[in-house]
């Protein structure tokens, strides 16, 4: 074999041992537990809304995101973030839950199992699930980000508060797919 080629095949072998592991497919709690939200059982709704501690939009609608939970889980709807960076450590989510008050579960989606189901590509983003644990409403929190570095002084629309009382009112949801504003979630 070739000197270089047996280096090169060499340096590969070493760097790989020095990669991340494949990340588990199942969701996990931040203790490491697997957790399938979407299978809670007695929730009028459940909510999934996808956050990475980085992202500039996710942050400034957690005071949005926590107002519609403390509005919505005494109503029977339970509320989850999903982070699914699989190199966001759980210490840094936990400061980022603390940070911004919110005070849903938190979940690592490190395979992106929640990312495939709820159809994510952004955070911050919104999936409901109702009770029969289908997906009714997948999008944005509300619109006042137009698009990137345009915003609305105050939203126009209420887009997650929308779909939760039309599904706690047994109506369809005016709306079921809305255009996300955020940041990418990037491809395993």
């Amino acid at each position: 074999m070739n000197p270089r080629w047996a280096f090169c095949w060499m340096l590969l072998v070493v760097l790989s041992g020095c990669s991340r592991t494949a990340p588990s497919g199942r969701a996990q709690d931040l203790d490491g537990n697997p957790v399938d939200p979407i299978t809670t059982t007695g929730a009028k709704a459940i909510v999934l809304i996808f956050m990475r501690t980085n992202c500039p939009i996710a942050n400034r609608l957690a005071p949005e995101i926590r107002q519609i939970q403390q509005n919505f889980a005494p109503r029977g709807v339970e509320f989850f973030t999903v982070y699914p960076d699989p190199d966001e450590p759980a210490d840094a989510i936990r400061v980022h839950q603390k940070d911004y008050a919110v005070d849903c579960m938190a979940i690592r989606d490190p395979g992106h199992l929640l990312v495939k189901q709820a159809q994510a590509s952004v955070t911050p983003e919104a999936a409901v699930f109702n009770s029969q644990r289908q997906m009714v409403y997948r999008g944005r929190i509300n619109d006042q980000f137009v698009d990137f570095g345009k915003t609305r002084s105050e939203p126009t629309s209420h887009d997650l508060v929308n779909a939760l009382e039309a599904i706690l009112n047994n109506q369809p949801v005016p709306n079921p797919t809305t255009k996300a504003i955020g940041c990418f979630i990037a491809d395993l």
